[in-house]
């Protein structure tokens, strides 16, 4: 990042080459939209050509995957893309969120979710990268409302436990 922050075509050209698929991957796999995921992509990568600052320090995996999930929810957000409702900001969930995508690994992420019980599993496929709301996994699953923040909040803790290292899914 220091290169591209020197404004480093190569160096950028680099970057590009060995997370576009992450990216891409995250916004596939929120927007179901091969042409949507294509433009968050681009958006992505213009970002941090353009403000290459944004990115501080620390795992910039994570600070990619949390940037792109951001923009594909402001794209599902636009009433010109998707009338439905999004999701509600649920601080609690965000800071586990946050400690979870801040140690990415995208092939330990996999296994680590892989490893979690199918209810808690689906909730966050669904939450995290299919943008649907609380209110409506309840109603999907026929489960009460706080039984599914019960167990995506039971769910991110175990992500954030194994990808920390200290215990197993």
């Amino acid at each position: 990042m220091a290169r591209v922050r020197a404004r480093d075509a190569a160096a950028f050209e680099a970057l590009y080459d060995a997370h576009h698929r992450l990216v891409y991957g995250v916004a596939m796999r929120m927007l179901g939209d091969v042409a949507g995921a294509e433009d968050v992509t681009q958006a992505i990568f213009l970002k941090i050509w353009s403000s290459p600052h944004l990115f501080e320090s620390g795992n910039f995996a994570g600070w990619l995957v949390r940037i792109t999930r951001n923009r594909a929810l402001d794209v599902l957000r636009s009433k010109s893309y998707r009338h439905e409702e999004l999701p509600e900001a649920q601080p609690a969930e965000e800071m586990l969120e946050e400690t979870a995508f801040a140690h990415i690994d995208a092939d330990r992420v996999r296994a680590a979710l892989a490893q979690l019980p199918p209810e808690q599993r689906d909730l966050i496929e669904l939450g995290f990268f299919g943008g649907v709301t609380h209110d409506e996994m309840a109603r999907r699953a026929g489960i009460p409302l706080g039984t599914v923040k019960t167990r995506i909040r039971a769910g991110l803790r175990k992500l954030r436990a194994a990808l920390e290292g200290t215990v197993s899914v």
